[in-house]
């Protein structure tokens, strides 16, 4: 019965997007919003944290011993975002078109090497997750999608042909044919398959800045498609703190940087959505069983 009101509750009605449901009963004010800043670039806020990592990082290490061989701060960094879209859904929306939708799954977008060269060419990867996912589903469907890629590094993925294709049109028209696709997605009409290949549309984009030996850096969301936050994060840097008692202890910390579309929910939202990933990501181990309950976002 339970299953049957869920799938009920998200049949599309009119004004829905094959990778979205509108939101009908959104307060006026957050309704808004996207007519006064029309253009993502103009709802942009910027967010730093950082994580402490003196259990994450053992944690990982256990992980590797048991066989996990490439298990890392990314995927601990997935799945507690996963997991927090489970108990925060508004961070899984997304504007399309001045209107304000939820998300129907959480698709995050990375771009990864192909092989570990500076020659090798790039490409991105999108992959599916469910609210529900625990770390171990989140490291299994990531890794799957790395290595669909990885393991052929000679072979063109979907995206490659599609970003191919696109760099033969000519100039001009190439210029034109990104506004014809801007409005087919404007009134929500881009085909599902090219929805999926788009590395613009999606729950979340992230990205290493550690594996280029820098600090994190804020990285825009792009105008075109409906990715509403960016995250980066660099290599772990040791930092001398101080705790109320007065004791001095060295602690290494993961560094984050977050650009976020503000329309999409409000500052004490996004606020309570952060303390909870950072929460998750210092304690992983209450990301190894399912969540009590997978909260839906309003009508």
């Amino acid at each position: 019965m339970a299953e049957e009101i869920k799938q009920k509750k998200r049949r599309r009605r009119l004004g829905d997007r094959s990778d979205g449901r509108k939101l009908r009963t959104i307060d006026p004010l957050t309704k808004f919003m996207p007519y006064v800043m029309s253009q993502r670039c103009d709802a942009c806020n910027t967010y730093a944290d950082m994580f402490d990592m003196s259990k994450t990082e053992q944690y990982c290490r256990e992980r590797v011993k048991n066989g996990q061989t490439n298990f890392s701060f990314l995927h601990v960094m997935l799945a507690a975002y996963v997991r927090t879209v489970s108990q925060r859904p508004a961070i899984n929306r997304f504007i399309s078109g001045q209107k304000i939708f939820a998300r129907n799954d959480i698709q995050v977008v990375m771009t990864i090497k192909k092989e570990l060269t500076s020659e090798a060419p790039e490409t991105c990867i999108k992959v599916r997750f469910d609210p529900a996912d625990t770390i171990d589903d989140v490291y299994e469907k990531f890794n799957k999608a790395v290595t669909e890629v990885t393991s052929k590094p000679e072979e063109k993925s979907a995206f490659d042909k599609l970003n191919k294709t696109l760099t033969l049109i000519p100039g001009l028209l190439c210029r034109w044919t990104v506004k014809f696709l801007n409005f087919l997605d404007y009134f929500g009409m881009l085909p599902k398959k090219l929805l999926w290949l788009s590395p613009f549309h999606g729950s979340l984009i992230i990205t290493s800045m550690g594996s280029l030996g820098i600090r994190p850096i804020y990285h825009h969301i792009y105008n075109f498609g409906n990715l509403p936050i960016f995250i980066a994060y660099g290599g772990k840097r040791s930092v001398v703190s101080c705790d109320r008692a007065g004791n001095v202890s060295v602690k290494k910390y993961a560094e984050i940087k977050v650009v976020t579309d503000e329309r999409i929910c409000d500052g004490f939202y996004y606020a309570s959505a952060f303390k909870y990933i950072r929460r998750l990501v210092e304690n992983p181990e209450m990301l190894e069983v399912k969540p009590e309950q997978v909260l839906e976002d309003i009508d």
